[in-house]
């Protein structure tokens, strides 16, 4: 076989990138040495396959299909490995699409255009670079066993090879129990077959999860109680969101001495003003991102952990916290100083008006990413919705949703907490919107970007306690929660958990006592948490006399 002699050298680089391009993991936890020995069992299949093909029009198929297969689900992965950065959880092709707009969209705030121009295109020629090798690779492997005496060994290399990887996805799948003496004699894994595998299970499992969904969103068991926010009076309830506020801050020893602290500090000063607070955890659908998985979580009843259900949300007839509210006769609100753009699906929550980025007044420069500091946005709302007295002749009480947005990466720069009145249109806040050191920079030092959010918490958590001060003479009733971990790197810890945080009247805050929850700003440690999709009836109920 001269012709197999002569590409001998070839032949070992061929399967080198075969190899490696099947060994690709896609967790943070398997980029190890050790990954580089795990024997992909679909390496020999692959190779009898191409070998018994040959270099007809047969092997051009194969090559082809294989190609493209492989190209995809090494793709996959990569896609696998940010979002488990990110968000703790592999990625879903069927409800995950979005995550790339908002990716870039991050990415231009944290790093620039240009920046993030040629990330991209590094990104788009790394994978052409790939499926070019790979090509490459399954063309020599095609022409490298002319012989009939080479493809009948191939031919019968191929249906044991086969076998021992289809063993060892099944084991892995659990849809069998290999004996032990048995298992330990496959050496190796099957893993890119498995990952293509368990995307095709996973666009099956999200349909019928979606269809399930919809039923759910139909049954509400909130529909036709009466009367329901008859408790608050003449009081407002606001719902404030504190971006990337969690567990974190109670149990990594980098954020627990700076974040309890203030907690304590706003618990001391909100009692000496005569109000009270209880404190509790809620588990969010998501870490990371996605903030809006959890608003509409809470808001409607329904757990929203992709976007495929918020979607089907959008789509049912299901009545929100809000829709609720209206019906009460009361004014509902969303403030949204993130929103730069319009935001069409606020229309199906059931606000009376929506204040997107654009209509909170703010002339001052934009803090990166972050389109304007917390404090001005709680100042803007005072001044649209809630500067005239909560009793006043003609006032419609409000249930409020405001997402406030300093605490969201990229975390720089951090303003202080200034004088309320010396706030005016932003403009004050521009010597500190360009200050310190710029994304790039910070993001360099993983040690820099945990206390650079350890700060962008701590000023979040100020706002709103300095805030709470401002109205304590004549007090809304605030429901205040972090909207879901950072990304692992970040939070240090593997929950899902964030507090949650009453502050009000005294009077108001005790329908909350029969839960159990803790007194003061400091949730209990062993206090059970509630999934967010419980919090609009539980708000409901404990705000209603209607049951």
């Amino acid at each position: 076989m001269p012709q197999a002699v002569h590409l001998k050298p070839q032949l070992l680089l061929a399967t080198l990138i075969l190899y490696l391009v099947l060994i690709q993991p896609n967790h943070p936890e398997a980029m190890t040495w050790g990954a580089l020995w795990v024997f992909p069992l679909e390496l020999p299949v692959i190779i009898a396959a191409l070998a018994l093909a040959g270099a007809g029009l047969a092997g051009q198929v194969l090559r082809a299909i294989l190609t493209a297969a492989i190209t995809a689900i090494a793709v996959l992965k990569l896609a696998d490995f940010g979002t488990f950065i990110a968000f703790n959880r592999g990625f879903n092709l069927l409800v995950d699409i979005n995550l790339l707009s908002a990716a870039w969209v991050l990415a231009q705030g944290a790093f620039g255009v240009l920046l993030s121009l040629l990330a991209l295109g590094t990104a788009v020629a790394a994978v052409a670079l790939v499926a070019w090798a790979l090509w490459w690779a399954t063309g020599i492997w095609v022409r490298a066993a002319p012989a009939p005496k080479s493809k009948f060994v191939a031919g019968v290399l191929l249906l044991p090879a086969l076998a021992v990887a289809a063993a060892e996805m099944a084991e892995a799948h659990r849809a069998v129990t290999l004996p032990e003496s048995v298992s330990r004699m496959i050496p190796g894994a099957a893993f890119t077959a498995r990952v293509g595998l368990e995307r095709v299970e996973q666009v099956r499992d999200t349909r019928a999860d979606l269809a399930a969904f919809r039923e759910a969103a139909r049954n509400d068991p909130m529909e036709g109680v009466a009367p329901l926010f008859d408790r608050l009076g003449t009081r407002d309830l606001i719902i404030v969101y504190v971006e990337s506020y969690g567990r974190s801050s109670f149990e990594n020893p980098l954020y627990v001495p700076t974040h309890t602290e203030t907690l304590r500090r706003i618990e001391e000063d909100l009692q000496s003003r005569g109000l009270a607070m209880r404190s509790a955890w809620a588990t969010a659908p998501m870490v990371g991102g996605q903030s809006w998985l959890t608003h509409g979580s809470v808001a409607s009843g329904l757990w929203l952990d992709n976007q495929g259900r918020y979607r089907a949300l959008l789509a049912s007839p299901r009545r929100t916290l809000f829709h609720y509210a209206q019906r009460a006769g009361l004014r509902t609100v969303a403030v949204k100083p993130a929103h730069i753009f319009p935001w069409p699906e606020g229309a199906f929550f059931g606000f009376d008006v929506i204040y997107n980025a654009a209509d909170l007044g703010y002339e001052g420069d934009p803090f990166n990413w972050v389109t304007m500091p917390d404090q001005f946005t709680l100042h803007a709302f005072d001044r649209l919705e809630r500067e005239r007295p909560q009793n006043a002749p003609g006032r419609t009480p409000l249930v409020a949703q405001v997402a406030l947005v300093s605490s969201h990466a990229p975390w720089v720069p951090i303003p202080p907490v200034i004088e309320w009145d010396a706030i005016g249109d932003g403009r004050i806040f521009n010597q500190w919107a360009n200050s310190g050191d710029p994304p790039e920079v910070v993001w360099r030092d993983h040690d820099y970007v945990r206390d650079q959010f350890r700060l962008a918490i701590d000023y979040s958590l100020q706002t709103i306690g300095a805030w709470a001060a401002r109205h304590a003479d004549d007090p809304p009733l605030i429901v205040m929660l972090g909207d879901h971990e950072p990304a692992r790197f970040v939070s240090g810890v593997d929950g899902f958990d964030v507090p949650l945080h009453v502050i009000g009247p005294p009077a108001l805050v005790d329908h909350f006592a029969p839960l159990g929850w803790t007194e003061g700003m400091l949730p209990d440690p062993d206090q059970p948490s509630l999934r967010m999709d419980a919090l609009r009836d539980l708000l409901l109920r404990s705000l209603s006399t209607g049951q």
